[in-house]
């Protein structure tokens, strides 16, 4: 019988690791989702004391089909719908978290003396910088998603995606060495409302006629398969588009929210996300290099 898989040994060695650390910040009482990213870093290469992963490549591919996993769950437990019942609240929130963030962005590179590029970029990551998955791994961990707040902080998050698509794409056209006009920007975002709009129409029409056709067939397993057949296809067709497959993957599942199916696929879909999230968290903490952060160990504090 031939050797096992670098894979397969690499997955044992981060599932050995992160279930000794989770279960430590458990009983300290810290969020699963910090254990994780410890976890990531003890086995990456930047840790030379302990075993570490051989092969990055593949284990990123497993962090992205986490990533999706994770935004379809958060789809499955929130939905536009939600952000509307809100009203006008969660859009100002967005528009001065944006502004200010951005401005103290800037005004933090000049400080350090940095290229007017170098600002920009650091000015784009205060802006853009929740993460909706960890911040919602954490809301979840903490038994925090019915609280009244979670709605409204989400909302945030979920516009903050949108606004962060517009503006990778507009960054990644300037470090091109292109411009970005008002034409190629009203372009953007008039495709990215033309494609939810179409998302939305097919989904109110489509998805809820499907499951009301098969409802009688659907078993634990036929539903958890038809809904993860549903979540991917919609990944790749966002990627398609030009857009996070994460981000498709978040809109088909606040449109299964909306069905009467919604809360019978977060329950099977839910043990899966576990796995894959857990190992998307830690590929988060493989990426800490503790040469780079002592090196720019002054801006990192200060910001």
């Amino acid at each position: 019988m031939s050797g096992l898989p670098e894979l397969i040994k690499d997955l044992a060695l981060i599932l050995v690791v992160a279930g000794v650390v989770t279960v430590l910040f458990k009983k300290l009482k810290q969020p699963l989702v910090l254990g994780y990213i410890v976890a990531g870093f003890l086995v990456s290469p930047h840790m030379p004391y302990i075993p570490s992963i051989i092969d990055k490549t593949d284990i990123q591919t497993w962090a992205d089909i986490g990533v999706i996993f994770l935004l379809f769950s958060m789809g499955l437990d929130f939905s536009f719908k939600k952000i509307t019942k809100l009203g006008m609240a969660p859009f100002i929130a967005v528009t001065l978290i944006f502004i200010s963030m951005f401005t103290l962005g800037y005004v933090a590179g000049h400080f350090f003396g940095w290229t007017h590029m170098e600002c920009v970029f650091l000015a784009a990551v205060f802006a853009v910088c929740s993460s909706t998955t960890i911040i919602y791994k954490t809301f979840t961990d903490l038994k925090l998603k019915q609280q009244n707040f979670t709605n409204l902080v989400l909302s945030v998050l979920v516009l903050e995606d949108v606004i962060s698509i517009i503006v990778m794409v507009m960054l990644s056209a300037i470090a091109g060495g292109d411009s970005v006009n008002g034409e190629q920007l009203a372009g953007i975002v008039t495709k990215i409302v033309f494609f939810i709009v179409l998302w939305f129409v097919v989904g109110i029409f489509f998805v809820p006629l499907l499951l009301r056709k098969i409802r009688g067939l659907l078993t634990n397993e036929i539903l958890l398969i038809v809904s993860l057949a549903l979540c991917f296809f919609m990944a790749i067709l966002s990627s398609l588009v030009g857009f996070s497959s994460a981000f498709g993957a978040f809109v088909i599942g606040s449109i299964l929210a909306e069905t009467v199916e919604g809360t019978h696929i977060i329950k099977v879909v839910d043990p899966i996300k576990d796995l894959f999230g857990a190992v998307f968290f830690v590929s988060v903490g493989m990426l800490v290099n503790l040469h780079v952060i002592i090196e720019y160990a002054v801006p990192i504090v200060v910001i």
